[in-house]
């Protein structure tokens, strides 16, 4: 597609095809349903690239007319672009990309398919108004955004950029514009990353009616990883999105911030991207559309292409890998986000305000050339036979003690009880000390049986009805110790005597986070604790007295669904058939339920959660978000 210049060596078809060829590998692509490509129609590219000043539409006109041109043409009117290359054939391709991409707006929004992806090339978001940018003819993320604001009367678009370069093109259509949300982190080394621009670091929030609108995180050295960009999201991207409340996702998907590209020169994994599609699931009831930008090691994109859509198609995501510890320069920037944007966002009220000057570049950029190519390879190829993991044959597991089962809205394999002389003889090798009643003996028949199938992983989760359920995850946490998982999150929401743990398994217990600091209790804290803490196993117990509302309950649970390998087994005292309905819908896969207006913290709940930070941070480095404390 592109010619004349060694820059553009990596912008080649093979791009797609491989990607495409690893999802059939992976039999991804016929769990998809396949949305035919169509090219983009005038108007539509108009959306974005009208020009204001001029009579004729001057970006559109010249684009036009190079499908006729020869080489000698091509090559003057590309002089005229940083970085862009025309060939005969990149004006059709190009509205290939355009018109791909709102075929799957149309698609997510008319309810045909709950989210997707468009594999397309050339990518968009660098191109501007009036001028071809970066490898970028026409901006396919932002012309999506005005076509789903103006077919769908939308309001509130989030877009994600998670490409390694700044989509300074998207920033500049929307910076005025409060009804779409633009994040982006790049790579920027204090500007000496192309496009080295002023405009893309952390102080650029947005003009007029659009400040507080445009975010950037700027990456000020290379080498960043899978935590990096989790507490990216946990401290910056999510808390914003959650208060914003998009009714729709668009994610600028470029792999070129994963491990092995010769332009980012980061570290992190293709499944730090299955982690980060799972987070923006929870966003605008699941309504996600993910379109390709860059990402130039093959291998290393299509297997990040491939962890994308698995956890599209509603897979467990696999466990992250990693240090879980974000690094200085990446706490530097995101807390330098977090001042810049404490005037606009309720969530930010009460943080601290004070920016840090960052320090120098750490190390100096190094050029990637093929043995690093085939390193690489060679580690993802390892490293993914590693990470990926059968998926067990069912999702969602339940016992019918009580005949209730058939109330639940959705298909859950009900599993057959320990009966009564099994569980005893258990008990009295194990628990006798935690049980001692017939009654709690009887429960533990099921929430046994239930775990078992998740600890074989014959099934991926579960949820036990427990009149005792302090009791039960205190069995169930020794009980999975012992079955080899080391490793057990437990999460207690509502009242309930907690039994103390004498073994191994970590229980961190979570109560009164009432709806006005729900976001800041699980992004803030349980969040980045849980994915310091890396479990084998999570439970989560609901009790009664509970000051978080059913809907909260269930993106609680959704948003656990990272950890793992999605193994959840959830233990619920309160019987209400409308908690246990939702929380199976979660279990099962649906979309989270919408969590009504958002509420901000108290500053007395703030407070609570920073000193829990400031006193949790050395040992769980991922609530680490301000250089305040000693790193």
């Amino acid at each position: 597609l592109l010619i004349f210049s060694p820059v553009c060596d990596i912008e080649v078809p093979e791009r797609l095809s491989s990607s495409y060829e690893q999802l059939k590998y992976y039999h991804l692509v016929e769990r998809c349903v396949h949305v035919p490509a169509r090219e983009g129609s005038e108007e539509e590219i108009l959306l974005v690239h009208r020009s204001e000043t001029y009579f004729h539409h001057q970006h559109l006109e010249v684009a036009k007319s190079t499908q006729t041109m020869n080489e000698e043409e091509l090559k003057r009117v590309s002089g005229n672009y940083d970085a862009f290359f025309f060939h005969p054939n990149t004006y059709r391709c190009a509205r290939l990309a355009v018109g791909a991409t709102l075929q799957l707006v149309d698609a997510v929004m008319s309810g045909k398919v709950c989210n997707g992806m468009a594999l397309v090339r050339p990518p968009g978001h660098h191109s501007q108004r009036n001028a071809a940018n970066g490898f970028c003819l026409f901006n396919n993320v932002a012309i999506a955004a005005e076509y789903a604001k103006l077919k769908y009367g939308l309001q509130r678009i989030l877009i994600v950029d998670w490409d390694v370069h700044h989509g300074q093109g998207t920033q500049y259509v929307f910076e005025e514009d409060p009804s779409v949300l633009y994040f982006s982190w790049h790579r920027y080394e204090h500007q000496e990353f192309w496009p080295s621009l002023k405009e893309s670091d952390y102080d650029a929030v947005g003009l007029g009616k659009g400040r507080g609108f445009n975010i950037n995180l700027p990456w000020n050295k290379i080498g960043m990883g899978n935590s990096d960009y989790l507490a990216a999201f946990f401290h910056v991207l999510l808390p914003v999105a959650f208060e914003f409340d998009p009714e729709l996702v668009l994610v600028s998907s470029g792999y070129d911030s994963g491990i092995g590209d010769p332009e980012g020169q980061m570290s992190a994994t293709p499944e730090v991207f299955a982690h980060l599609t799972h987070f923006l699931m929870q966003l605008a009831n699941g309504k996600l559309c993910v379109i390709l930008e860059g990402g130039y090691h093959l291998k290393s994109l299509s297997e990040s292409v491939c962890m994308t859509v698995k956890t599209l198609l509603g897979d467990p995501v696999p466990q992250i890998t990693g240090e879980m510890a974000p690094c200085l320069s990446a706490v530097e920037s995101i807390q330098n986000v977090r001042a810049a944007h404490k005037p606009y966002w309720k969530w930010l009220m009460y943080e601290g305000n004070f920016f840090l000057q960052p320090n120098g570049i750490e190390q100096e950029s190094k050029m990637t050339n093929n043995d690093e190519t085939v390193k690489v390879e060679r580690f993802l190829e390892l490293h993914m036979k590693n990470i990926l993991f059968p998926v067990p044959p069912i999702k969602t597991a339940t016992t019918d003690s009580k005949g209730s089962a058939h109330l639940l809205p959705v298909p859950i394999h009900l599993v057959k009880e320990m009966d009564k002389t099994e569980i005893t003889a258990l008990v009295s090798d194990f628990y006798a000390d935690l049980v001692k009643e017939d009654k709690t003996l009887l429960s533990l028949g099921s929430m046994m049986a239930i775990l078992d199938k998740i600890l074989k992983k014959e099934v991926c989760n579960g949820i036990a009805e427990s009149p005792t359920a302090a009791v039960s995850v205190a069995v169930a946490l020794r009980h999975s110790v012992r079955f080899g998982f080391q490793r057990v999150l437990c999460i207690f929401v509502g009242d309930m005597q907690i039994i103390p743990n004498t073994e191994d398994g970590f229980s961190l217990l979570l109560k009164d986070a009432e709806g006005n600091d729900f976001f800041s209790a699980v992004l803030g804290f349980i969040l980045p604790v849980a994915y310091s803490y890396q479990p084998n196993l999570t439970v989560i117990a609901v009790g009664p007295n509970r000051s978080l509302g059913i809907s909260e309950i269930s993106l609680l649970f959704a948003l656990l669904q990272g950890l793992a390998e999605s193994r959840i087994l959830a233990v619920i005292e309160d019987t209400g058939i409308n908690l246990m309905q939702s929380i199976a819908k979660v279990l099962v896969g649906a979309s989270t339920p919408h969590f009504g207006v958002y509420v901000p913290p108290t500053q007395e709940k703030v407070n609570k959660i920073k000193i829990l930070r400031d006193q949790f941070q050395q040992e769980w480095k991922m609530l680490q978000c301000s250089g305040e404390s000693s790193i």
